[in-house]
């Protein structure tokens, strides 16, 4: 294959598709409105970073200027804990929009996350969040196929293609040209918004690093393998269609299927093959699981009983007034810890569900790149199912670990022969309340994230080497009589 002849046919594409007037109205109208989600997106996100970074100081403050109290009534008091977004959200907010950011940590509930802009605004939000991720992965491709329905059947239809290759030009030198051509034209419409995803990266102040850099960069990279590979598609839809109209259609087909068809299909047989709890069966699977194992606050509960029974005897005493610690504190850190590893268990289930469900997408990632796409943006954005599922388990360890410290001071500090926690008698400091550190969200390493969408990233890759193998074989047997 000759590298200059192919270059020639890719600038003659690019001059003449870049310059016509179509192209220009196209163009404009996307920078515009790429230029106002980027604003606008950025503008959110601002906002509510600053509106989380505001409660959590509010909720941390409300913590700390509790007065001297009884632990088991500082427990119960609880502190919101708050997720603050990941600067790539204004790039994808994923599934951002559906899940909450706050939780309310309590002992002995486990809450779920709150607040979600789904649930507080109106229903308009359901059908998707309009961010540049959205841009590049719909309204572009459709764009691609619509620029480079007609890279060949053109050229047929106005015999030219038989005069290319009697100038000594291969099929496989005018197909590689017209989709080098056509990837150009393209980058034209996505570098803005990958500026705009760099920018992100370099100018937000709240967590630029390296990590951010590696996440831009693989998005960054994917996004362009994606689109070579739409090009590459469109090139050979045209080439195999006998006019412009059937390659037209072929590809609006195409966008259909792969783009609207198929995800919604395979979300609707994930959730009707794996069908999930509703919150109200998953609390009482929950209430039923804790009634049969016992209940830390029910005095004459059997299983309690015989804790308290091993405790007197280990301990040589026969009341546990005598015992050298309060034995309501220890009662309700072994009610935490029966209730936390009850709530795990069925809170593990509940997310195999949800990975069950996400799983029929996930195999079509090898058929569908635009779901591969869609996997990897939102992975490496920080906005995925992963993302979130790893909020919810560092919240409950935070939770755990804050309700037992509560349980231990109460061993520690308060008297068997107190009766219940009201008063100012007795108490603890309220210096131990600041003794726990602030909860603070870490995201995922990206190398966890590689790892989660490592079939999307090599999607990507064997897509792209079956277009070149498809557009290898397809020019080997073209026929251009």
């Amino acid at each position: 294959m000759q590298t200059n002849l192919v270059l020639l046919i890719t600038k003659q594409y690019f001059k003449k598709t870049f310059y016509s007037k179509g192209l220009f109205v196209l163009l404009s109208l996307f920078l515009i409105l790429l230029t106002y989600i980027t604003i606008n997106s950025w503008s959110i996100f601002e906002k509510r970073h600053n509106s989380v970074v505001h409660h959590q100081k509010e909720s941390r403050n409300s913590w700390e200027s509790n007065p001297d109290k009884h632990p088991h009534r500082m427990a119960h008091f609880g502190s919101f804990v708050f997720r603050t977004q990941h600067p790539l959200s204004i790039f994808d907010s994923g599934i951002e929009t559906y899940t909450g950011n706050s939780i309310f940590l309590e002992a002995h509930k486990q809450n779920t996350a709150n607040f979600s802009e789904a649930s507080l605004s109106t229903g308009l939000v359901r059908f998707g969040d309009l961010n540049v991720a959205l841009l590049l992965q719909l309204i572009l491709p459709l764009i691609i196929f619509f620029i480079g329905y007609a890279s060949i059947t053109s050229e047929k239809e106005n015999g030219t293609l038989k005069i290319i290759y009697l100038q000594g030009a291969t099929i496989k030198e005018i197909l590689f040209g017209k989709a080098l051509g056509l990837f150009l034209v393209a980058a034209v419409f996505f570098l803005p918004a990958l500026i705009s995803l760099w920018s992100i990266s370099f100018l937000d102040s709240h967590t630029t690093n390296a990590e951010i850099i590696t996440r831009t960069l693989i998005i960054t990279l994917s996004y362009i393998l994606f689109f070579i590979i739409l090009c590459f598609v469109t090139v050979i839809i045209s080439g195999k269609s006998k006019n412009s109209n059937k390659s037209l259609l072929r590809l609006l087909a195409i966008w259909l299927l792969f783009f609207i068809i198929i995800p919604k299909t395979a979300q609707v047989v994930g959730n009707t093959i794996y069908p999930n709890l509703s919150k109200i069966e998953f609390n009482e699977a929950i209430e039923t699981e804790i009634a049969k194992q016992g209940d830390s606050h029910n005095p004459n509960d059997p299983y309690f009983n015989n804790i308290r029974d091993s405790i007197l005897k280990a301990n040589n005493v026969t009341s546990v007034k005598d015992l050298p610690f309060n034995y309501s504190g220890f009662l309700m850190s072994k009610g935490e810890e029966q209730t936390a590893k009850i709530f795990n268990k069925q809170h593990k289930k509940l997310i195999q569900t949800y990975k069950k469900q996400n799983s029929i997408a996930n195999r079509l990632v090898l058929f569908n790149p635009y779901l591969a796409i869609k996997n990897v943006s939102m992975g490496f954005s920080g906005t995925d199912f992963y993302t979130y599922t790893n909020f919810l388990s560092q919240t409950e360890a935070y939770r755990y670990k804050q309700s037992q410290y509560m349980n231990h001071l109460q061993m520690k500090f308060i008297s068997n022969n107190a009766k219940g926690s009201e008063g100012k008698i007795n108490v603890v400091e309220k210096s131990y309340w600041k003794a726990i550190p602030q909860f603070s969200y870490h995201y995922l390493p990206v190398l966890d994230t590689i790892k989660h969408q490592l079939i999307s990233l090599a999607a990507l890759g064997l897509w792209l080497l079956l277009s070149v193998i498809i557009i290898n074989y397809f020019s080997n047997h073209f026929k251009i009589i």
